[in-house]
């Protein structure tokens, strides 16, 4: 089959993927009306949104509120959606409440289906390179719980040719200095196995010195080889890339001229992640804390210029080395491409519980700020601010100036590796109508 063809049968497929999502969807609001009537569908409506706006609106207060309000807003939230069941049984309506959310979530999967875009829009060029020839690897034996002892990764990266050097010892070894000797004894690819921020730092060295950058997915969450479509589960793949590789031509940020290859965050994540006690327990930390920093009573106050626009007083900044999805706020999710010359920035104010529904809903989009920029410049009231740095937290002076380097790194990767899942289209219903129109709609 031809390229073309194949483009056709896709595209077609598309459109009946774009009909059915708009079929199931009508289907999902009939079945109230046709089995509760005009007015029980009208009433089905207003006690599941009611419900879910109560919800959202104890969450908040029991995330910006200390005491037995805290408390009493948890346990209102944990009620309302029981409630709203209770409510849909007493009627004997239960049944179409789950066969219409059921007709939903059917629309939703063939929306998301139609509106796919084709790997190639995220697939990033690779290019074919010789194996190389005195490889250095920095391994740190603690990240990602021991994964560098567990799977044997220093026998068989030496077995490969390559000179590994483990982080053991003092906490403060200069992994900086470190990659730059291995560079003066003759180094011809620099790799870490470790976190994201151990990987930025040595992923410097090699810009500089325009060497191949090679990374070992050890660390605990592993953000950047996921983005980059290695293996997570199993770190020796990566090494496979010493054999058997290609090389990607991916961004490096920098804020205040220190590398980052996954995002750097200011405000309330950064207080959190600043405090002692966040490594022993995150989750008390983020309880103990969100409360103050959500309602601006601490924390010093923010302003982001991107370009000719400023966002005055944001509680939130997050700024990542190519855009995330449009529907991941916090920078958990997946970029689809390492490529393309821009900083991620998402700005976020929350007021009050109606602003942080009207979020919820995107109903009240002017406290949500994304978009794509070469440079963000964030200045506080402080000489200094907390920012999170790749999961580290440090503290710069101000203003703060984060960028990017397009292409400056050369990531080398496996040629046989799981890829990159392309990550969720954001649901465009002008684009899916004319989707079901057109045979072979335009991309946008």
């Amino acid at each position: 089959m031809t390229r073309q063809q194949h483009r056709g049968v896709s595209d077609r497929a598309r459109h009946w993927w774009a009909r059915a999502a708009f079929v199931f969807a009508a289907c999902a609001a009939v079945v109230p009306a046709l089995s509760a009537g005009i007015m029980g569908a009208l009433a089905l409506l207003i006690v599941g949104v009611g419900g879910v706006v109560v919800t959202v609106a104890a969450l908040y207060t029991f995330f910006t509120r200390m005491g037995l309000l805290r408390w009493l807003a948890l346990a209102g939230a944990c009620l309302s959606p029981v409630i709203v069941v209770i409510l849909f049984m007493r009627a004997h309506l239960l049944w179409v409440v789950l066969v219409s959310c059921a007709l939903a979530l059917l629309a939703l999967s063939c929306a998301r289906t139609a509106l796919h875009r084709s790997g190639s829009d995220t697939a990033m060029p690779e290019y074919s390179v010789p194996p190389p020839q005195r490889p250095f690897l920095i391994m740190n034996p603690h990240s990602g719980g021991g994964k560098v002892a567990k799977f044997d990764l220093v026998r068989k990266a030496e077995e490969l040719g390559a000179e590994v050097a483990l982080l053991e010892g003092p906490d403060n070894i200069d992994v900086n200095a470190l990659a730059r000797r291995a560079v003066a004894r003759g180094a011809d690819l620099l790799g870490v196995a470790g976190g994201d921020g151990t990987q930025a730092l040595v992923a410097a060295v090699a810009v500089e010195h325009e060497l191949p950058f090679l990374v070992i997915s050890a660390g605990t969450r592993n953000h950047f080889a996921m983005d980059l479509g290695l293996d997570r589960a199993d770190p020796t793949r990566s090494l496979e890339a010493l054999r058997d590789g290609v090389e990607l031509r991916v961004d490096l940020g920098a804020i205040n001229g220190r590398p980052f290859v996954n995002n750097a965050s200011f405000g309330v994540y950064a207080e959190v992640v600043r405090s002692p006690a966040y490594r022993d327990d995150k989750a008390a930390t983020v309880l103990a804390l969100l409360p103050d920093l959500l309602t601006g009573h601490s924390g010093p106050k923010l302003v982001a210029r991107i370009g000719e626009a400023a966002v005055d007083g944001p509680q939130a900044i997050l700024v990542s080395n190519n855009p995330y999805g449009s529907s991941d706020l916090a920078g958990l999710s997946r970029r689809a491409r390492l490529d393309r010359g821009v900083l991620g920035v998402v700005t976020l104010s929350v007021a009050n519980a109606r602003e942080a529904v009207g979020l919820l809903r995107r109903t009240r989009l002017h406290g949500l700020s994304q978009q794509a920029a070469v440079e963000l410049v964030v200045d506080a009231d402080t000489p200094e601010i907390p920012v999170g740095v790749d999961g580290e937290s440090l503290l710069l002076r101000t203003p703060v100036r984060c960028t990017i380097e397009p292409g400056a790194l050369r990531v080398r990767v496996p040629r046989t590796r799981p890829g990159v899942r392309p990550a969720a289209p954001e649901l465009d219903l002008a684009r899916l109508w004319q989707i079901t129109h057109r045979s072979a709609p335009a991309s946008k």
